[in-house]
């Protein structure tokens, strides 16, 4: 029997998932072994956070489970990566090391409020899995004083949801009967709100927010965070409550392994290479640029596309074919209203000479497309 390639995949988030399936439903076992490396044993959509703060949706309920690839002829290891051998082709585990012919980096980007003085002290991280029912039971039970949401880093996961957080925040005291006596104030460190969508976009957002009394403050930059209190470069705010989403990261082994320099990303092309043979990189842990100052936004439908793309150029490799595939740019994103719609951003990184944004109306079925295109993926890959 002869060696048969085995593709290593770390992480099992959108990237992940989406590259192991596309390899597995072109090729047989008997021609590929694929394995994926993470070290939590579940995968979730990650619009579904916000379902839980609000509290129509618990976290057992939005899960899928990583165990379940093994039906699939995709093997699951539930493993902390201590270091990565370019050189040699192999991965370190806390339990082993992995040999690979391919290598495909889908880790993610790594949240770090540490990074701003005194944030973990006095706030919490909307993006924080384990913060999610914390914020939630805050939210239930606040009824006056101010909420402060504020994006302290940039660029971040999931560009519209710190928006949709507010619109969904905003519902829920407009249901427990609170709203007029709290106030929701938005900062960013942006002069709009979603610089990678364009101004277009961004204001019909911004009239969005404002339609629902949110107060947004471009271009706030923050230094710190102290008790009730916002220190930016320009200013500060009072709060009561803190809902942060704290600077983004690479992990360490990117860092330690040389395929990125602190606190940036692994820098790729449209084909997702690194510059180490049969190395890829997807996802939010890359940086692909598009014009002089926008990139590839961080979202799970990018990193679903930049996985298949990786996947068919392994698979050309595998069965010594010469055409490359790069990845198109395309992807949408959800914006959940709180009034029981939505409306969907369209985004084309590629075809111009400059990236192509639209948004929809808000209508009853982007919002059942929005539940719809999380069962797809959690059926589709696990």
């Amino acid at each position: 029997m002869t060696d048969i390639p085995h593709v290593v995949i770390l992480g099992g988030g959108f990237g992940g998932l989406s590259t192991a399936n596309e390899i597995r439903n072109s090729l047989p076992s008997s021609k590929v072994k694929i394995t994926i490396i993470d070290k939590k044993d579940w995968f979730m959509v990650g619009f579904a956070k916000l379902w839980i703060i609000n509290g129509t949706r618990t976290f057992e309920n939005s899960i899928g489970h990583l165990n379940e690839l093994e039906k699939k002829e995709i093997n699951f290891i539930q493993d902390e990566i201590l270091s990565i051998d370019l050189q040699n082709k192999n991965v370190k585990t806390k339990q082993q090391n992995i040999s690979y012919d391919f290598l495909v980096i889908s880790l993610g980007a790594v949240l770090a409020p540490e990074k701003i003085p005194g944030l973990t002290e006095n706030g919490f991280n909307l993006y924080d899995h384990e913060q999610l029912s914390e914020i939630h039971n805050k939210l239930a039970n606040i009824d006056s004083g101010k909420i402060a949401i504020s994006i302290m880093g940039m660029p971040y996961k999931c560009p519209p949801a710190p928006f949709e957080a507010s619109l969904l925040i905003e519902s829920m005291l407009r249901k427990r009967g609170v709203r007029d006596d709290v106030q929701i104030d938005f900062y960013s460190p942006a002069p709009i709100t979603l610089p990678a969508a364009g101004p277009e976009v961004s204001k019909k957002i911004l009239e969005l927010v404002n339609s629902e009394k949110i107060n947004f403050h471009n271009s706030s930059k923050i230094k710190s965070v102290e008790s009730n209190k916002l220190i930016f470069e320009n200013g500060e705010a009072e709060f009561d409550l803190l809902l942060a989403v704290p600077p983004h990261i690479a992990p360490k082994i990117i860092y330690d392994s040389g395929l990125a320099k602190e606190p940036g990303f692994i820098a790729i092309d449209r084909d997702c290479k690194t510059p180490f043979e049969d190395v890829f990189a997807i996802g939010d842990v890359t940086s692909l640029v598009v014009t002089e100052n926008i990139a590839v936004p961080k979202a799970g439908v990018f990193a679903e596309g930049e996985g298949i793309t990786v996947a068919k150029n392994i698979i050309s490799k595998l069965q010594s074919k010469e055409e490359s595939e790069l990845f198109d740019g395309k992807g949408g994103c959800f914006i959940e209203s709180g009034r029981d719609t939505a409306s969907v951003i369209e985004v084309d990184m590629f075809s111009q000479s400059k990236p192509s944004t639209s948004i929809s109306e808000q209508t009853s079925e982007n919002l059942s497309s929005k539940l719809e295109f999380e069962k797809e993926r959690l059926s589709k890959w696990l």
